[in-house]
């Protein structure tokens, strides 16, 4: 049967599995028929990421697409604009107005990511405020006079709210804002480098909104403790889903934070959890091993924190994820065996180890890293031939491989054997989700 005779009902199918954006413009061309599949396909997710090629110049030309052509903007449910020339918001007056018209086309705009620093401005929250579906905002804090925050308590009935490098001004509309929106708000990030203007009073004067979150997460907030985590916690309506706390106070009481927890139940909802350890906190204080940023050393310390959580947990463990610390091999390996249903793991592992995770049956995710200060000869990542060879070991289940910068998908080669029999020989292909993969995120969800 030839490809075109193939029932129409099956094009949706076909073009699901077609991710990469050039791809799906290239099918909008072969016919009308493929084009009004993939061209919603095609303007479903917009993502601008400052690593792609003339990102700059792709924005500009995604704005006037979308000022000129309302019926594509109401395509668009996802806006992801991570790279965006600075000079257009202030002395460009024609393209961003282009920018403003684009913007509010898009009345489908469900979730909306605007990051780069000095990027952002008032006409474009203006323009931000008027599309009815946004639900998802994820925006740069850090308004610096480029924008006045009082534009964001114009946005109501959100979902979820991350807020990057937020200013002193910005924080200090945060009350008067989650008190609009918060009744719906479900997922909430702040992320910092090191700021001292998040602090456990102002999780304090905030937490009364913030009572049905799902997702909680706090990046680079040294000033917070365990009070001030404790208490947008303890009024949770439901209790927290995923919490994820990364670089808070040395105080931060980890002991009387659970205490509290486990006595009260509020996170017996609980699925994901991200923590970090200070390294001036005593490893008896903080039971969750070694924090290393340099070379290997054993850290036999942390296996006990290992076997209990695979003890309670390992069964309904679908991924385990450990940055820039060391586990011993043994632990890796309980891990494979006993975590039966795990799907994504990433360790801190040397290169020589990696045959331990042909133990895993289920894995579709793998990624390893390891410091190249303590192995002088390693390549910063494994030859695609030396990944492929671990990957044929382990599990066909196996989709996504990475070391240290190098992520690959692991696809399938259909070729004819000698017998004429079909046979699947597993290759390496170029990451090409538009996602960033996990490991490299700021905040892991």
């Amino acid at each position: 049967m030839l490809f075109l005779d193939l029932p129409i009902e099956l094009l949706p199918e076909i073009l699901e599995h077609v991710i990469k954006p050039q791809h799906l413009a290239s099918a909008c061309l072969v016919d009308k028929t493929f084009r009004s599949f993939a061209t919603p396909r095609l303007y479903d997710r917009i993502s601008i990421y400052s690593w792609h090629r003339e990102g700059k110049v792709k924005v500009i030309k995604l704005f006037d697409t979308l000022s000129r052509h309302p019926y594509l903007a109401n395509l668009l449910h996802k806006l992801e604009i991570r790279d965006f020339p600075k000079a257009i918001t202030l002395l460009d007056g024609d393209i961003l107005h282009h920018v403003q018209r684009g913007l509010r086309n898009c009345t489908g705009l469900r979730a909306c990511t605007w990051t780069r620093d000095g990027s952002l401005n008032s006409e474009i929250l203006e323009a931000l405020v008027q599309c009815p579906n946004l639900r998802d905002l994820e925006l740069n804090g850090h308004n610096d006079g480029h924008y006045d925050p009082r534009l964001l308590l114009q946005f109501r009935n959100l979902n979820r709210i991350s807020l990057i490098m937020p200013s002193t001004v910005v924080v200090s509309q945060l009350g008067t804002w989650l008190s609009f929106t918060g009744h719906t708000l479900r997922n909430f990030t702040l992320i910092c480098k090191a700021s001292t203007i998040i602090t456990d009073s102002l999780l304090e004067s905030i937490a009364p909104y913030l009572v049905n979150l799902d997702h909680l997460n706090l990046t680079g907030c040294p000033k917070v403790t365990h009070r001030g985590v404790w208490a947008l916690v303890s009024p949770n309506v439901d209790g927290l889903v995923g919490l994820g706390l990364e670089g808070v106070s040395p105080k931060f009481d980890m002991k009387s934070f659970a205490s509290q927890c486990t006595k009260s139940g509020v996170l017996k909802r609980l699925r994901s959890v991200t923590l970090t350890v200070q390294q001036q906190v005593p490893m008896k204080e903080w039971i969750s091993g070694i924090y290393s940023t340099g070379a290997f050393f054993e850290s036999p310390l942390t296996d006990d924190l290992w076997s209990k959580l695979i003890l309670m947990h390992g069964t309904r463990l679908v991924r385990f994820s450990i940055h820039r610390m060391l586990i011993s091999l043994e632990a890796i390996q309980n891990i494979c065996v006993k975590c039966v249903n795990l799907e994504q793991l990433f360790v801190v592992v040397e290169p020589s180890s990696l045959v331990r995770f042909i133990l895993c049956r289920k894995l579709r995710t793998v990624h390893i890293n390891y410091p190249l200060e303590a192995f002088m000869d390693a390549y910063p990542v494994l030859r695609p031939d030396q990944a492929l060879s671990v990957i044929d070991r382990c599990s066909s289940s196996i989709t996504q491989f990475g070391c240290n910068a190098r992520v690959w998908q692991v696809e399938r080669k259909i070729v004819v054997d000698d017998q004429g029999a079909l046979q699947a020989h597993r290759t390496l292909a170029p990451y090409g989700s538009p996602d960033v993969p996990e490991q490299f995120l700021v905040v892991r969800t």
